[in-house]
């Protein structure tokens, strides 16, 4: 009976240990015994291992004895494998069998990252996957697959695919055996933003079909100097035009309290004269002293 779960996709470095999980919940019958199955491209399925109806002395096959063990509880038997090689590159299963039907829980596709490489926008990168092809022996022709897991997706989708004249083979100077791996290139030009992520290779030949190492492609903007740039003028701007206000309120502030004084004008007696008595009156009443009046604002 197929899952109702999807494929989930892991990706690892070579030498490091990896946990598949194997969700209990995912069964419908909780009770019976539990195995765990390999799926190499382009082969039969390989049996790993099998836990009994008690979690107790899990019975691995001769292959997967050294690196492979069980983590069990009541809700998961993960299957771990430590110090992860090439060829522990596929697909692994958990099922259970009842009634001679094997019913699958949780599916992990896993995969080997290789170099990280940062790049900007516009610029142009040749992406690099090595394949182990030990176990091709024949010499036709081959087709080499490129794909890369969209963020959020369980499924990785093929976003390239070419033929044997336009895939040659490479041949590996920095593994043990460097005539059992090969490596292919993928040229990009004008990469933007959306081009980031992790790019895969699979080659079909043979009759089989092998996945090699990937590569994580980080892409920054271009234009993010020029971004910033523009903030910092935009802010010395907005500091420059503050200070200048302040400085105009505060001399518009002296200005509105400043003191405006008028002249004063003061005229001297005349000396005594011997004139009539009532002109020495008009006289002395029309030259009293006049204050010119003081205006303060």
């Amino acid at each position: 009976k197929a899952s109702d779960t999807d494929l989930q996709v892991q990706t690892v470095k070579i030498g490091d240990n990896v946990t598949l999980k194997c969700e209990q919940s995912s069964f419908r019958d909780s009770q019976k015994a539990l195995s765990w199955y390999k799926q190499s491209f382009g082969k039969l399925p390989q049996f790993i291992v099998r836990v009994s109806d008690n979690n107790q002395d899990p019975r691995f096959a001769r292959t997967f004895k050294e690196r492979f063990k069980m983590i069990s509880n009541e809700e998961q038997m993960n299957l771990k494998i430590i110090n992860t090689v090439e060829e522990d590159a596929g697909t692994y299963f958990c099922v259970k069998v009842k009634d001679q039907v094997v019913e699958f829980g949780s599916g992990t596709l896993l995969l080997f990252s290789g170099n990280n490489s940062t790049l900007k926008t516009g610029e142009s990168v040749t992406l690099q996957c090595s394949v182990l092809m030990a176990t091709l022996s024949c010499s036709g022709d081959h087709s080499v697959y490129w794909f890369r897991p969209d963020s959020g997706e369980p499924r990785p989708g093929i976003i390239f695919t070419h033929g044997d004249s336009s895939s040659p083979c490479t041949r590996s100077s920095e593994t043990v055996s460097p005539t059992q791996s090969c490596i292919y290139k993928l040229p990009k030009n004008n990469l933007s933003l959306s081009d980031a992520g992790t790019y895969y290779c699979a080659v079909a030949a043979c009759g089989e079909i092998l996945y090699g190492t990937g590569t994580k492609l980080h892409v920054k903007d271009n234009n993010f100097w020029i971004v910033a740039a523009l903030l910092t003028f935009s802010m010395i701007s907005v500091i420059v035009i503050v200070v200048l206000a302040v400085l105009l309120l505060k001399k518009h502030q002296k200005d509105t309290d400043a003191v405006n004084y008028a002249a004063l004008n003061f005229k001297k007696k005349p000396p005594p004269s011997r004139t009539p008595r009532v002109k020495r009156t008009q006289t002395v009443q029309s030259n009293k002293d006049i204050y010119s009046q003081v205006k303060v604002r």
